[in-house]
């Protein structure tokens, strides 16, 4: 029975990532733009770091993970990258990314799915946390420094909204190192026909703030690690724009991207498109005379998706065929 169903896993992916790379994208527009930077020598040893960079990140995101469900169940390093690839495959053509979720558990031998789901569950939340409070923080710094012909970049309404984003990201965070509290409601909270799932709610319970911390500090580890990848092919396509300025936009592409409903292999045409328009905000009022390299803002936005997405899900394939949907016990 798991035959037939890593089969279509392996090939489904490989459908969804031929449509959105060879049907969905112009391809043959950012194979014009970059077939002269092929052949540099500096082009080629920038694209050897982003996928050296590309290692790192799904490497930290693996000890994440394993570090998280050791709790349930002792992994090697090794079969945690392979479970983070397998993930990114079958979140390929699921929406919001919840595939992972599935293309991870499945390689579990003992432990609980439910618990491993839960887990996992704690390690996105975490990287979403990151998200939301990068963004949050750098749309503080972009309305007033690349929106000051707004009215809003100043004054009343612009103070309240400083005062509300800090607070909500405080209590988030604060919300976040206090998971414990949801083991203790589960008695409220799953009652009568649900009490066979309290106990699964008890991994909520696993994790001091000290681990709780470590968790943050990896995702935000990941977070800096893909951030600079972006700023890395920026250059490569001679967007020219300061590190920190860099920085402040993409953490807002990333929030708009977490607030968009999406199916990871479609996010390539969406995330284009929120590239080129905050881009363009912070050039149309930094450089209004020389404008924005629409085409370097294009390249840089698809490329990072195809090393940071598009590889680690063809390469999950591999692993598909060592996914176990049906325990030999019957579990």
């Amino acid at each position: 029975m798991n035959l037939p169903i890593q089969l279509a896993i392996f090939l489904v992916t490989y459908w969804f990532i031929y449509r959105q790379v060879f049907q969905k994208t112009d391809l043959s527009e950012l194979l014009l733009t970059i077939k002269d930077d092929l052949v540099k020598p500096e082009f080629q040893t920038g694209m050897m770091l982003l996928l050296l960079l590309m290692i790192v990140n799904w490497s930290i995101e693996a000890f994440k993970w394993k570090y998280l469900i050791g709790k349930i169940e002792d992994i090697s390093f090794l079969k945690a990258f392979q479970a983070v690839f397998t993930g990114i495959s079958i979140s390929s053509f699921i929406p919001n990314r919840v595939g992972e979720y599935f293309g991870r558990i499945f390689i579990l031998k003992t432990a609980s799915r439910i618990e491993g789901i839960l887990i996992t569950m704690v390690g996105s939340l975490s990287q979403l946390l990151i998200t939301i409070l990068m963004g949050s923080v750098a749309m503080l710094i972009f309305i007033p420094r690349f929106m000051s012909d707004t009215g809003f970049s100043h004054g009343y309404l612009y103070h309240s909204l400083v005062m509300l984003v800090l607070i909500l990201d405080f209590i988030l965070v604060a919300m976040f190192f206090k998971l414990s509290f949801l083991a203790t409601l589960k008695e409220r909270l799953l009652q009568n026909g649900l009490k066979r799932l309290r106990k699964f709610f008890r991994i909520f319970g696993f994790y001091h703030n000290r681990e709780i911390g470590l968790v943050i500090l990896l995702s935000g580890t990941r977070y800096l690690v893909f951030s600079t990848q972006f700023y890395f092919l920026l250059l490569l396509f001679e967007v020219r724009i300061p590190y920190f300025d860099a920085l402040v936009l993409i953490a807002i592409i990333y929030l708009i991207m977490t607030i968009i409903p999406s199916i990871a292999l479609t996010e390539l045409g969406i995330r284009g498109s929120v590239a080129l328009y905050i881009f363009g905000l912070y050039f149309g009022q930094m450089i209004p005379l020389t404008g924005m390299n629409n085409l370097g803002v294009f390249a840089a936005s698809t490329i990072l998706w195809m090393i940071n997405l598009g590889i680690p899900a063809l390469t999950g394939t591999i692993f598909v065929f060592r996914l176990q949907f049906f325990r030999k016990t019957g579990a």
